[in-house]
């Protein structure tokens, strides 16, 4: 990506260990960019160089760390100040065992109004939204046809945690259009985020592939899903970041067309030799689901996706931006080697 004309300028991005926030500064640095990255606590930052060699970065003076927690105002103001750009990917973790919804809903939401008025009073440019998937699928009637970004999820059905995603969406974007002033927004809706994992720090997605190839798994359920591999979310970030077109759009990240979990688990067993040998290409049925959803909060979380389709398009991101997103099986491939690589299985 030829983004020449803007190196050296300095972007923020918050929740700087995390999965997507890593793959996102590796490649703001090798397009040029300076880079502060929000931890909530320092010790943190060992991790990430460790994480960035990695992925072949070398972040050498062009890297600096700041302690901010999403959930205080403290050195927000520090944070952004001087910074051209913001990427907030850091996100509150999902709860299984809350007690309210709004243990999830409150923290997303107040956690990007911090954010954007931090940007807004320290005169950033644009700030870049990692939403998620969750914000547009949910509490919709089934259908076969492709979800694309006119679509919000309907917070009367979601489950809580895809609830707050939407919720926090929409008040990032109610945020500008009240009281943004000059400051711009983009947002980007990932999938599934699979692809090479750096370190111990990953996307919950990647669970599934870990269980799979661990025999965890006895089986797969019927569940249709949509995967994208992390170093096209984080190219796709700094093409919202930079586009003149992207101000004010969402851009879904989305590998192709979605897929049932057995077919993840069949591409995993027919590549990858020895090392798939563990993993069950068998369907569940629902009825087991449903049995065992009775007392594993997890599966419980994975009933009101039972047969449903999830298709989703990427279309606009490549058609007007031209985004180049790898394929699904290469984002699960790339995450199953990196797993078994890093010896984290």
């Amino acid at each position: 990506m030829n983004t020449n004309s803007d190196n050296g300028k300095l972007v923020l991005v918050t929740g700087g260990s995390g999965f997507i926030a890593v793959h996102c500064i590796i490649q703001l640095l090798n397009a040029g960019y300076r880079v502060r990255a929000t931890l909530r606590s320092l010790d943190k930052a060992a991790n990430v160089h460790a994480m960035l060699a990695e992925g072949g970065a070398n972040a050498g003076d062009k890297l600096s760390f700041i302690k901010a927690d999403l959930s205080a105002d403290h050195n927000w103001a520090e944070a952004v100040k001087g910074c051209e750009y913001v990427l907030h990917v850091a996100s509150p973790t999902p709860k299984l065992n809350f007690k309210h919804e709004d243990e999830m809903i409150v923290p997303a939401r107040e956690g990007v109004l911090r954010v954007l008025r931090a940007a807004r009073d320290g005169g950033v440019k644009r700030v870049v939204l990692t939403s998620a998937i969750g914000a547009i699928v949910y509490g919709h009637p089934d259908q076969t046809a492709p979800y694309d970004e006119s679509y919000w999820s309907n917070t009367e059905k979601a489950p809580a945690y895809q609830k707050s995603k939407t919720l926090a969406e929409k008040a990032a974007w109610e945020f500008i259009q009240r009281e943004g002033g000059a400051l711009e927004l983009s947002a980007v809706n990932p999938t599934g985020v699979m692809g090479p994992v750096l370190g111990a720090e990953y996307s919950h997605s990647i669970n599934v592939i870990k269980n799979l190839l661990t025999g965890k798994m006895a089986g797969s359920p019927k569940i249709n899903s949509f995967f994208v591999d992390v170093r096209d979310v984080a190219s796709l970030h700094l093409l919202a970041m930079t586009s003149p077109i992207a101000n004010g759009e969402r851009y879904i990240a989305t590998a192709g067309e979605s897929i049932w979990m057995v077919e993840v688990a069949k591409i995993l067993k027919d590549n990858l030799g020895e090392a798939g040998a563990k993993v069950s290409v068998k369907q569940l049925p629902n009825t087991l689901l449903r049995v065992a959803a009775l007392t594993d909060p997890m599966v419980k979380s994975m009933l009101p996706l039972l047969s449903k389709h999830m298709n989703t398009t990427s279309a606009k991101a490549i058609d007007t931006l031209g985004w180049k997103p790898r394929s699904t099986k290469e984002a699960i491939l790339a995450t199953a080697e990196s797993l078994i690589r890093l010896n984290l299985l």
